[in-house]
């Protein structure tokens, strides 16, 4: 970054151009997830975040927030550009002592974190130590929300680890372009939800590009444009092999992910004795098929089949066979995916048709078994060296920063997504979502891609509209908000 910053100085940018656009980006994101105005403070270091946060807060203000500072150096030791910064706006954005008066009820406290960026070494000390600690302390007790500018402070940019205390962000704003660290599986509770604010003046090819976090501007050209004539038949076949006595809700969720995703038909296929409560729960536009034989899907032209939420250990034999001689794309999922990783036979060993798997971590340990290789590797090199094994698979490893890997595919971590998920059934919506994705043309590796950044993006957009919590978000919410955050990604949404 810091070569970059140079090559976009030397062709004439300014520094204080960059941060004009730095700052806007910043109040652009803190808008996108607070719609609402509320009181904004801003923590300041000395260096250029704190300049960052200063024209963000500028920007905030204008829009209605109520805006204050807490500074961890008196103003005169700010760097020259933040300082004439703070000079300019310190009429209208007080500095405070304390934060103690400021706790209003019933409006929004969101926090930025402007304390140090990615020139910081070491351990945080001082008065910058005692700020951070005071922003965990206003988030964790009164569920203020914080912003990180760039990255956390006290988290370090290359590794993503903390030397001692680090700020605790729900959301981390990186300017640019995303710094490794951020991608950590340590860095995940530090830097919560990702968002990039991309800068026209910093689009140099420099960096790791094995790796992506995706964003609505790279994903929004692998959708594809629908004809006028379009029709359902154009939009793909999905079949489903979802649901069974006990865990009907799986196929209904599955069966609505894939409605909800775009596909033309959906064809869930269900045992008899199941039927009846599933065929009650399933929506009217799916067609629900009783089978003997979960083979019998083989039998019907389907773009795509999706297999294994809620479907149980009854059928091992069919599932197993199934997933071997399968000629159409897979999503498998679930109980499908428990029941691949307990099995003698592999079907996935012999290649074939693509296949996507979606696991949660404790399915990745079941998978991850039977290769002593595979022991104790972090999240991004286990699902590449798994995807090495098994080169015709995608894997989408779930997790608060989802990765998507394929062998000769970039390696991509989602950035959208929110505590809030951590409930049953998104994982069956994720899954119908996808094998809509596939049925419509795309490829298993950019349907894993786009299926995960808009199902985050659909919890985030249940959770802005006020009807929803942390607490009380259902996969039903997430389903509902697939087409907004479809659009949303439509429109360049961070």
């Amino acid at each position: 970054m810091r070569e970059i910053e140079e090559a976009a100085f030397a062709s004439g940018m300014s520094a204080s151009e960059l941060m004009a656009q730095a700052g806007l980006g910043i109040a652009e994101v803190v808008k996108q997830f607070h719609p609402i105005p509320g009181v904004l403070g801003l923590y300041l270091g000395k260096g250029n975040n704190a300049g960052d946060a200063l024209v963000a807060g500028k920007h905030l203000f204008r829009e209605g927030w109520r805006v204050w500072a807490r500074l961890a150096f008196p103003s005169e030791e700010f760097k020259a550009l933040p300082r004439k910064i703070w000079l300019e706006l310190s009429e209208l954005i007080p500095g405070i002592e304390s934060v103690d008066p400021l706790q209003t009820p019933g409006i929004p406290l969101v926090l930025l974190d402007g304390l140090v960026g990615i020139g910081a070494v070491g351990c945080l000390k001082g008065s910058v130590r005692t700020l951070a600690q005071e922003m965990n302390g206003l988030r964790n007790q009164s569920h203020a929300r914080v912003i990180a500018l760039d990255i956390p402070s006290g988290l370090n940019g290359d590794s993503g680890e903390t030397d001692g205390v680090a700020v605790q962000a729900d959301t981390t704003v990186t300017i640019g372009h995303v710094k490794r660290g951020l991608l950590a599986d340590s860095a995940v509770n530090h830097v919560g939800r990702l968002a990039v604010v991309p800068l026209p003046s910093l689009d140099h090819k420099l960096g790791d590009f094995s790796i992506k976090a995706l964003t609505s501007d790279w994903l929004m050209g692998r959708i594809p444009v629908r004809p006028f004539d379009f029709h359902k038949g154009m939009a793909g076949r999905v079949g489903l092999i979802a649901g069974s006595r006990g865990f009907t809700g799986a196929a209904a969720l599955s069966a609505l992910g894939a409605l909800r995703g775009g596909a033309g038909l959906v064809t869930l296929f269900v045992k008899e004795d199941a039927y009846p409560m599933i065929a009650a729960l399933t929506p009217p536009e799916v067609m629900v098929k009783i089978v003997q034989d979960y083979r019998e899907a083989l039998q019907i032209p389907l773009d795509s089949l999706a297999i294994g939420p809620g479907i149980g250990f009854e059928w091992e034999e069919e599932v197993i066979d199934l997933i071997a001689r399968a000629k159409m794309p897979m999503v498998i999922d679930a109980d499908a995916l428990t029941i691949l990783g307990r099995s003698k036979s592999n079907p996935l060993a012999s290649g074939g048709a693509p296949r996507l798997l979606t696991p949660h971590p404790r399915e990745m340990e079941r998978l991850a078994a039977r290769h002593s290789s595979l022991d104790g590797l972090n999240r991004r090199n286990l699902a590449e060296s798994f995807t090495d094994i098994y080169p015709d698979c995608a894997l989408l490893l779930k997790g608060a920063r989802t990765v998507i890997a394929q062998k000769g595919m970039t390696t991509c971590f989602n950035t959208t997504g929110t505590p809030a998920m951590a409930s049953g059934g998104m994982g069956d919506v994720l899954t119908g979502l996808c094998a809509a994705l596939i049925a419509q043309g795309l490829s298993i590796h950019a349907a894993a891609c786009i299926g995960a950044w808009v199902s985050g993006r659909a919890a985030e957009l249940s959770l802005s509209s006020g009807l929803c919590s942390e607490e009380s978000l259902l996969a039903t919410d997430v389903a509902s908000n697939l087409g907004p955050a479809f659009n949303a990604l439509k429109m360049r949404s961070y």
